[in-house]
């Protein structure tokens, strides 16, 4: 079985979330779409200016799963600007600083402050935890 995608820490959510090409607006159009945490990743590298290990430790993740997620996010910004494709920003697995997560040890749901608790439940100890994707305060988030 494998391994469950641990949510990425966000910090940022665009206003404006569908970008199309002006020639193209009242055409049908292939879109590429953008995972938030991989938007987080450009925001963080590129705008902020921050090191590769100072991005990688604000979204809770390693070095090499940062470069994975911002190397896959500039190959789908550069498609998209190259061969005239809209750009949609939804969905990925990510989490804010406050999550409700499930253990599926004790099978027990509880918010966390994301950034300090989230590899251990409280109650049971497990490291067996996960975003609850149906939560209505995570689930959105942390969708596929």
């Amino acid at each position: 079985m494998a391994r469950p995608i641990k949510c990425r820490k966000v910090e940022f959510l665009p206003d404006t979330t569908y970008f199309v090409p002006s020639s193209k607006e009242n055409q049908e159009i292939t879109e590429v779409r953008l995972k938030l945490e991989e938007l987080e990743a450009v925001r963080l590298k590129d705008m902020e200016g921050l090191t590769q290990q100072e991005c990688a430790d604000i979204m809770g993740v390693s070095r090499q799963t940062f470069q994975n997620i911002l190397d896959s996010a500039r190959k789908k910004i550069a498609t998209a600007l190259t061969q005239g494709l809209a750009i949609n920003i939804k969905g990925g697995n990510f989490a804010f600083n406050f999550c409700e997560i499930k253990c599926n040890s004790c099978n027990k749901t509880y918010g966390i402050n994301y950034i300090r608790d989230k590899s251990l439940c409280p109650s049971c100890k497990s490291d067996q935890v996960v975003c609850n994707r149906k939560s209505r305060r995570c689930g959105r988030w942390c969708s596929r």
